[in-house]
């Protein structure tokens, strides 16, 4: 009975390392999701109003003359 508890420890022991990296894997995943939902809308809320694009142009500005 020790010798298999002895055993079973181990493996139970070696195997913390790859079972904490999956649950981190999915914790991982799922935070990105909740926060890739949450930052459109939190964007938009604070980007300002762009402003009114002309319509119109006015007249062409004039090269200045060269002196030669």
């Amino acid at each position: 009975m020790s010798g298999t508890l002895v055993v079973g420890s181990a493996v139970v022991y070696s195997r913390i390392p790859s079972i904490t990296k999956h649950y981190m894997g999915e914790l991982q995943t799922e935070l990105t999701k909740v926060v890739a939902d949450m930052l459109p809308g939190k964007i938009d809320d604070v980007m300002p109003e762009l402003p009114e694009l002309p319509t119109s142009t006015g007249p062409a500005i004039e090269t200045p003359k060269l002196p030669f």
